[in-house]
């Protein structure tokens, strides 16, 4: 059995995956189209080359599966994951990146990513990728695993009760979770930087933690990320 069995790229006769390319670099981009466009099963609709681009053409290409980069212009990937995600939620966000650090998988996820991989990731297992995606199945490779449980294993100073916090510090967590700077929860609460400073410094002694991206670790696997 091939590689693209039947059971991994889908069965014969289904509408191809509809996936669209967001990053900065035109020759990312024509390699990406160029490796998917090999994959019955897949099909490129679409490229942007940053996150407000990306938004657009989303909501107007309806696409499966979003490949999206990070560091991009006028909108990052995070910004850009976290109002595609809430504009058009069917929509499964892939970050392809460079960076494999725990702060940005845990932001990431806190947008709504579902994947998350490295460009030098093998052609097969992007494509592989991709198609999990589309099930709505969430997928890191394997170094981001390795990062994550990393951060996940360092253990916090003392027990954290989430009971503690207070309605303003569990919307602070929340907002950490989704990776705002102090400026940007700042602005979501209608409160001065200072303040917020002070809140993430309760939050973070409150649970016994130590950085911002143990706080964002913490508030995705309790479940704390903020409503919408």
């Amino acid at each position: 059995m091939s590689e693209y069995s039947m059971t991994e790229s889908g069965t014969a006769g289904e509408a191809p995956i509809r996936v669209l390319l967001a990053d900065d670099h035109a020759v990312v981009r024509a390699g990406l189209r160029l490796l998917l466009s090999a994959q019955p099963d897949l099909e490129v609709v679409g490229e942007a080359n940053d996150g407000q681009e990306a938004l657009e053409r989303a909501l107007a290409l309806r696409p499966d599966v979003v490949l999206m980069d990070l560091q991009m212009p006028r909108l990052d990937g995070l910004e850009a994951t976290r109002r595609l995600r809430a504009a058009l939620p069917q929509a499964a966000v892939v970050v392809l990146t460079t960076y494999t650090d725990s702060a940005n998988v845990a932001q990431a996820l806190g947008a709504g990513a579902i994947g998350y991989v490295s460009k030098d990731l093998p052609p097969r297992e992007l494509a592989a990728t991709i198609r999990r995606a589309a099930r709505g199945v969430v997928h890191l490779a394997e170094p981001v695993q390795q990062t994550l449980l990393q951060a996940l294993a360092q253990p916090p100073r003392a027990e954290a009760v989430p009971e503690e916090l207070t309605e303003r510090e569990r919307e602070v967590l929340g907002l950490l979770a989704e990776g705002r700077s102090n400026k940007e929860i700042a602005k979501a609460l209608h409160v001065t930087e200072r303040t917020v400073k002070g809140h993430v410094g309760n939050v973070l002694g409150k649970l016994g933690l130590v950085s911002r991206t143990q706080a964002a670790l913490y508030a995705l696997r309790h479940g704390l990320k903020r409503d919408r």
